[in-house]
Formats: C-alpha cells, sequence, structure tokens
C-alpha cells in the first residue's frame, strides 16, 4: 500500500482514529511528567535562579510553534502538487494548535525576560521574528474563514504558509545569523561533557519535547478528523437540498 493511499479520508479516518487515545495518554503522561520533573525536582541556576524552570513551557512550546508552520508548509505542499484534500486538511487543522504554541512561547519569554533582562519585550532579532509568525498564524487562520470555496481556500493559504515559512526559518536560526539581541545559544547550564544543557535540565526538557511532539500530532490528527466530517456533512446536506421533494403518498394516489 502506497503512503498516498492514507490520502483518501476513509482510510485515513479508519487509520488514525483508533491511534487518538494512545496519543492522548502518551501526550498527557510525557508532558505531566516533564513539567512535575521540571518544575518540582530540578535544582535553581546559579546565574536564573527558579526562572530557569520556565524553559520546560518555553522550549517545547516554541520548538512546536516553529515545526508546526514547517508542518503546514509540506502538507501545503502536497496539496499544490497533488491535490489531496486530506493534506489541505491537515494544514487547516495545524493552523490553531501552531498559533496557541506562538503564544504560549511569547508569553512565557516575555515573564522569563522581566526577572532575567529586565524587560518584557525588546526588538531581539528572535522575538521579532517570532512575532512575525504569530500574525502569519493568524493571518493563515483568517483567511481560511474569509474564503468560502474550499479549493481556493486551499490555494491561497498554502501560498501564505510558503511566504510564511521564511520567518518560521528565521525563529530558528535568528542568533545564528545575525548574533546579537537577548537570546543566545545556550541559555542555561552547560555540561562538561559537551552537551549544552546540563543532564539535571536536559532530561525533563528532552522528554517535555517529546510529549509536547505527541500532543501535536494528537491534536492535529484529531482535527484533521474532525474537518472531514465536517466537509462530508456540508456535502449530504448540500446533496439533500438539490434533491427534488418526495410527493406524500395522498399525492401518489391522487
Amino acid at each position: 500500500m502506497s503512503l498516498w493511499d492514507y490520502a483518501n479520508p476513509r482510510k485515513f479516518l479508519a487509520v488514525t482514529t483508533p491511534l487518538l487515545p494512545w496519543l492522548a495518554a502518551a501526550s498527557a503522561l510525557l508532558v505531566g511528567s516533564s513539567l512535575i520533573w521540571g518544575f518540582f525536582f530540578t535544582p535553581e541556576a546559579e546565574r536564573f535562579g527558579s526562572t530557569v524552570k520556565i524553559i520546560y513551557l518555553h522550549v517545547p512550546a516554541a520548538l512546536m510553534a516553529i515545526n508546526a508552520w514547517l508542518m503546514m508548509l509540506v502538507a501545503s505542499l502536497i496539496w499544490l502538487v497533488r491535490r489531496h484534500h486530506v493534506s489541505a486538511l491537515a494544514a487547516k487543522a495545524a493552523a490553531p494548535v501552531g498559533v496557541t504554541m506562538t503564544l504560549i512561547a511569547l508569553a512565557t519569554g516575555a515573564i522569563w525576560g522581566q526577572p532575567t533582562w529586565g524587560t518584557w519585550w525588546v526588538w531581539d532579532p528572535r522575538l521579532t521574528s517570532f512575532l512575525i509568525l504569530f500574525l502569519f498564524y493568524l493571518g493563515y487562520i483568517a483567511l481560511w474563514e474569509a474564503i468560502e470555496d474550499p479549493d481556493t481556500a486551499a490555494d491561497l493559504t498554502s501560498v501564505l504558509c510558503m511566504v510564511g515559512s521564511v520567518f518560521a526559518i528565521l525563529s530558528r536560526y535568528a542568533v545564528r545569523f545575525w548574533n546579537q539581541g537577548l537570546h543566545q545559544g545556550t541559555s542555561v547550564p552547560v555540561a562538561t561533557g559537551g552537551r549544552t544543557v546540563a543532564d539535571v535540565y536536559f532530561i525533563p526538557l528532552a522528554i517535555g519535547m517529546v510529549g509536547f511532539g505527541v500532543l501535536f500530532v494528537w491534536l492535529v490528527l484529531l482535527r484533521t478528523g474532525s474537518e472531514i466530517r465536517a466537509r462530508r456533512t456540508r456535502a449530504l446536506l448540500a446533496r439533500a437540498r438539490r434533491m427534488p421533494p418526495v410527493p406524500l403518498a395522498t399525492e401518489r394516489e391522487a
């Protein structure tokens, strides 16, 4: 069976629906374990104090905000090339999840930045590119809602997604490109073994990043299934409105 076979809505639902409870349980376990471990069982950092613990929300959310847009880009390209409606619906389904992750990253970054750097916001390259990415998310969602024809909406949002991908990439590599601003390549204690983050912080952080990834997959599959069912319902209602009325028995007898 080809991978493209799963672009069939019926096969997509048949495969993904049984996975949803398992993905929900796995994401709850992983994210919950990461937050409990990180907030209650890791030490304060010498430089950042207890504020370092916000990384267990900030970093996974920021990572998924970028990855969500890149996933939308891949799904949009599949739509433009192959015209598979499931891919367009998956991109649409991912956008509200991505914008939520972006908002969490911006909010937790501001909360972290105020005690650490003495300010809630600066026009740091990464912060600025992340804010622009957030606006692209809002524009993407608004464009889907503004256009009635689903194929036209999918086409235009796919183009917007390609343009916004520039800022998704800049959000990830802004520090490397400009080497200025408040963000650094390393924001937590450095381990002597060459790893960027010390083990005491890295292990729960890694669990959280995996958990947020599983959470994202679960939400996108759940929302994509809902979009497929909603579109199917609208098609059935439209077909019912076009059908001629069935005559009553008394009319046939007359």
